[in-house]
């Protein structure tokens, strides 16, 4: 039963860091929307910062269902921290790579940590 489960959860994360971004959209905000900042205006317009993001807010998600309350909000802050320090890249397509890159890692890392039953 822990081995299906897990085998899920990891099929399911690893599907999603597959699926392709469609090229107007990223999956945290609309890239139609008139007031677009600098990294917001990047990624929009950039095929691989775009996937960056839907990966990554596709992971936060599905991590979010999975953590307890405290850990949860602990992420919440984290994910909160991180988009100020995306949102400083400005237009800087490798600072913002980076930026993804290292969210990434943290939320796999988080991932990792999650207790699981025997």
């Amino acid at each position: 039963m822990k081995k299906t489960i897990t085998c899920t959860i990891l099929s399911t994360i690893l599907l999603s860091l597959t699926l392709p971004a469609l090229p107007a959209s990223a999956a945290s905000f609309d890239c139609n929307g008139q007031n677009l900042a600098a990294d917001e205006k990047a990624i929009c317009e950039n095929r691989d910062l775009n996937d960056a993001d839907v990966k990554m807010v596709t992971t936060f998600e599905i991590l979010t269902g999975l953590l307890a309350m405290g850990t949860r909000g602990e992420m919440q802050d984290d994910q909160a921290t991180w988009l100020k320090r995306r949102q400083a890249c400005g237009a800087d397509a490798e600072c913002i790579r980076t930026a993804y890159a290292e969210r990434l890692k943290q939320l796999s890392e988080t991932f990792e940590k999650i207790n699981r039953p025997l």
